[in-house]
């Protein structure tokens, strides 16, 4: 068995020859590369992101970063595509083989007919002298001098190029089309992510908007707190937002006054309390209250108040 500084030099190792390969992948960035980003964006059709093996793996996860990116996208098995899968291709499409050896037999077998179809075709393979690179109109370069298997066989480092070489494409994709947090909060209308992006302060407000007036007495504020469940209310004169009573102001105000019957509105608000925009995303809101320290938050609408978010309405959202 290995002893624990073994595994450890064993980890490091590598994580270190996986770097390398990385590193070494920006010499393939050229022209070339800069030839096969502007035929996609040209493109009316969608990428068909096919592959066997281990590389079908990264051809998933390839078609997934670049749907979410806003470049359509399929995976194509290549095995299943001699099956059947073959007529997911269109004639506008742009075909993208991934191959470490370029030289597979399903490979060899599909590369034909695709061709008869007169699709493009881009390899990204770590043999620039296969059969699949020079059956296509453009090969970007991934070998890798070895793998990190000891014994130089278990696809590692060359998949983490192909992984890494897919991502690179992606988002000069997305750069070049301008693709905005607007955009991808539309393709990722789920989650934590999603809601970061598009979720504004003003979906969480209540019906109930609390709120009393400068000269109503102790009994109104109290009540208007308990009622609409924020912790707070705002202080209204003359139906402009003037002021905002915490239950923490309440409660000091219990600690340094004996006796608080005749309190008013007006003798314990705090002035200047912190404002946003209903049209705030919620994540923004968030880092304002997390910034300040405070729990609740104004929401304001051409100066109008609407009402108040508390950071637990935040956090039920799932957004901390």
């Amino acid at each position: 068995m290995k002893s624990s500084n073994d595994i450890i030099n064993i980890g490091k190792e590598t994580i270190s020859i996986e770097l390398d390969a990385i590193n070494k992948l920006k010499e393939k960035i050229d022209d070339n590369y800069v030839s096969v980003i502007r035929e996609i964006l040209h493109s009316k059709g969608r990428l068909i992101v096919a592959g066997i093996g281990k590389s079908a793996n990264i051809a998933r996860k390839m078609v997934a970063t670049f749907n979410s990116t806003g470049q359509p996208s399929i995976f194509l098995h290549a095995a299943d595509a001699i099956h059947g899968d073959l007529g997911n291709i269109q004639q506008e499409d742009i075909v993208i083989f991934i191959s470490k050896s370029g030289n597979t037999t399903e490979i060899k077998t599909l590369l034909p007919y695709i061709k008869k179809m007169g699709n493009l075709i881009i390899s990204i393979t770590g043999n620039i002298e296969s059969f699949l690179a020079k059956e296509s109109d453009y090969i970007i370069d991934v070998s890798v001098e070895r793998e990190a298997c000891p014994n130089n066989l278990a696809p590692t480092s060359s998949t983490t190029a192909q992984l890494v070489m897919g991502d690179a494409i992606a988002i000069s994709l997305l750069a070049s089309k301008s693709f905005s947090n607007e955009d991808f909060a539309r393709f990722h209308p789920g989650g934590a992510l999603g809601k970061q992006l598009y979720l504004k302060i003003g979906d969480l407000l209540s019906d109930n908007i609390p709120f009393v007036y400068i000269n109503d007495n102790i009994d109104k504020v109290i009540l208007s707190i308990s009622k609409n469940r924020v912790g707070a209310t705002a202080v209204l004169e003359n139906d402009n937002l003037v002021g905002i009573i915490t239950d923490g102001d309440l409660r000091r105000m219990l600690q340094i006054k004996s006796s608080f019957v005749n309190f008013k509105a007006k003798d314990i608000m705090s002035t200047n309390p912190k404002k946003v925009d209903i049209s705030i995303l919620a994540y923004d809101a968030l880092k304002i209250m997390q910034s300040n320290n405070i729990s609740q938050l104004i929401v304001i609408s051409d100066d109008e108040y609407k009402g108040i978010v508390h950071i637990h309405e935040i956090i039920k959202e799932g957004l901390v």
